[in-house]
């Protein structure tokens, strides 16, 4: 079972930056895709972006060019490095591991991101 761990939200005007990291208390192997994705007040958790154990990146159209999603599987860490952050950024961003092999799932309690106009 994999436990992940967020940290790093907090409140940032617009135009600014913001990191958000993801620790996770087993292994992330390659066996692992790990995403970022999050639910703003009154619509459904979407994605934001994913990164398989290769280092294939995924970005939703609405922040690419804007944000970077890293992994680094020594540390059994997954980074979203926002820039140019935008009001309809804000919302609850969730830490997804998703296995490959068998389809499971984990996801971590969030972190809230928040950016003023």
């Amino acid at each position: 079972q994999v436990q992940l761990v967020e940290s790093g939200g907090g409140l940032v005007q617009a135009g600014g930056s913001l990191r958000v990291s993801c620790a996770a208390s087993g292994s992330i192997s390659s066996i692992w895709a790990m995403g970022w994705y999050r639910q703003s007040p009154g619509k459904q958790r979407e994605l934001v972006a994913t990164i398989t154990g290769q280092g294939i990146t995924n970005y939703a159209d609405s922040v690419k060019g804007r944000f970077t999603i890293s992994r680094d599987n020594a540390k059994n860490t997954v980074d979203l490095q926002m820039n140019s952050l935008k009001p309809e950024d804000t919302g609850v961003y969730y830490c997804n591991a998703h296995h490959v092999w068998n389809g499971l799932d984990y996801w971590g309690k969030g972190t809230l991101v928040t950016v003023s106009s």
